[in-house]
């Protein structure tokens, strides 16, 4: 008997496309299901998350991950990669220069246990495929990905994940934390605001106007709202056209 994504927790976006909101921080994880390849975007906050999710992808697709892109290097997005071990890893360029401590620290000032902040570090995955520009993966049967260094903004190191519509399916774009529904977009040490406002320009250009929009943590938006954040952030930043 076929599991489906709902029974699993997780939303269906499109055929073959869908994400989770995860427990603790709210995080979205993707899934991208080609015909002899399966992409997991972003691997959750710890390992033991990281395990779960491929566990669940595998039960959903019936095949292994094949492809983990990371949208950008915070623990809550990447700490979950050790489980991803087998599977080609990509994420923008420069993201692999993060020191572990540095994630550690954050992690643990953010609240998750240090046991498992440590055990994250000692088998984090980092990125083998530095994406500078755009890189298109080829999942099978025509199913084509592309990953898009949009940054720096909310890091400097940003990757979205474009899915193309397919079969009456609308555009998914993955958007890491550039947008955020469920609550401000966080700035911290590490983001880059005079180009955030031009990462998120960037974006809809990408995406166009009927794509789904998946923030990094929240539900799922419109262009609308990634077009209205955009401007919300450069007010906030006071960044001009």
């Amino acid at each position: 008997m076929t599991v489906t994504w709902e029974e699993l927790g997780w939303e269906r976006l499109a055929a073959g496309v869908g994400r989770v909101r995860l427990p603790g921080w709210d995080c979205t994880a993707g899934l991208v299901v080609g015909a002899g390849a399966v992409l997991m975007v972003d691997a959750g906050s710890s390992l033991a998350e990281g395990v779960r999710l491929r566990a669940q992808a595998e039960e959903l697709t019936g095949a292994r991950v094949t492809h983990l892109a990371l949208t950008h290097p915070h623990f809550d997005h990447v700490f979950g990669a050790g489980a991803f071990a087998g599977a080609e890893v990509f994420g923008a360029v420069g993201s692999d220069s993060v020191p572990a401590e540095e994630l550690r620290a954050d992690a643990v000032r953010s609240g998750l246990d240090e046991r498992a902040a440590t055990e994250a570090v000692d088998t984090l995955v980092r990125p083998r495929h530095p994406v500078c520009g755009e890189w298109t993966l080829d999942l099978g049967d025509g199913r084509q990905v592309l990953l898009a260094n949009v940054g720096p903004a909310h890091t400097a190191h940003d990757l979205v994940v474009l899915v193309p519509g397919a079969a009456g399916s609308p555009e998914v774009v993955f958007c890491g934390d550039l947008v955020e529904e469920s609550g401000e977009p966080q700035a911290g040490p590490d983001a880059v605001p005079g180009r955030w406002p031009a990462a998120l320009d960037r974006l809809v250009d990408l995406g166009g106007e009927d794509a789904v929009y998946v923030p990094g943590h929240g539900a799922t938006v419109d262009a609308a709202f990634v077009r209205a954040q955009r401007d919300a952030l450069a007010a906030r930043f006071g960044v001009s056209r």
